[in-house]
């Protein structure tokens, strides 16, 4: 199991395929490196492609701190010089959009593309904070087996779970059972996420990089409204609204992801070559 050691913590991550360009996917809270199994999957008969878990969710360490969203920007930037990733195609998806979004705006050099999915600049609303604080306290006595339909009316949209799709129902079985399996120190990630600063119009500004920004009709997580603020602001950035869609879009209608994703990037790489 490929753990790497950065930034005070350890994390896992996994590499497939090759080629001159590199994808790096940031999962989001609660989830872990597997909810882009699709994409790795399709865009790695032609990149390299690189998934990571956030420290202290997935296979990678409990660290003892550092569970803010700009130490987890830090640790992707370490992640991407460690792996001599940069620049790459960086993709996140909620939490791992409130890396990306640090990233491009602080770091640059790290970013040619970035993909953000379902995720948004500003702070977790108060009722949110009050609500999601409190849960995070009974996750570190119970565990999250008890919060699970929580998690998975918040990660999964009306639509997907309504479904009489048969793949969509063995995959929202699978990630309940992994919802309800995560260990107590989750709470950790839980906290820094919900108790996040806003991310202002002014930093979103500064990103200059192609932008592709994903949002679900039925996410009420980040709310579609978010990612239109977020395109408005960003200078070099296209909106995609999918429908059918929750919060989990790469898990939710991965072909649209990857189909949307590829469009950017063979765009991005036909400019750079003119």
């Amino acid at each position: 199991m490929p753990i790497i050691k950065i930034n005070n913590t350890e994390l896992f991550y996994e590499e497939s395929g090759s080629g001159p360009e590199t994808i790096v996917f940031s999962h989001g809270l609660l989830m872990d490196h597997t909810m882009f199994a699709a994409q790795q999957a399709a865009f790695s008969s032609h990149y390299r492609v690189i998934v990571y878990d956030h420290r202290g969710q997935g296979d990678s360490g409990d660290a003892a701190s550092g569970y803010d969203m700009d130490t987890a920007a830090e640790d992707a930037a370490a992640l991407i010089q460690a792996l001599n990733a940069a620049p790459c195609h960086f993709a996140g998806l909620s939490m791992g959009g409130f890396a990306g979004m640090r990233l491009a705006a602080r770091r640059p050099e790290l970013i040619r593309t970035l993909t953000l999915m379902n995720t948004g600049a500003e702070p977790e609303p108060m009722s949110g904070r009050v609500r999601y604080n409190f849960l995070a306290q009974l996750v570190k006595i119970m565990g999250t087996r008890p919060f699970t339909s929580i998690a998975v009316k918040e990660l999964f949209g009306k639509s997907t779970r309504a479904s009489g799709d048969p793949a969509k129902q063995a995959m929202l079985k699978v990630w309940t059972e992994k919802l309800a399996s995560r260990p107590k120190h989750i709470a950790k990630a839980l906290l820094g996420v919900m108790n996040r600063p806003a991310f202002s119009d002014k930093e979103l500004a500064v990103i200059k990089c192609p932008t592709l920004i994903i949002t679900g009709d039925d996410d009420t997580a980040q709310p579609p409204a978010r990612s239109e603020h977020m395109a408005r602001i960003i200078a070099n950035a296209r909106l995609v609204r999918i429908p059918a869609c929750g919060h989990s879009s790469s898990l939710e209608q991965p072909q649209a992801v990857i189909e949307a994703m590829r469009e950017m990037i063979e765009k991005t790489t036909r400019s750079a070559a003119n």
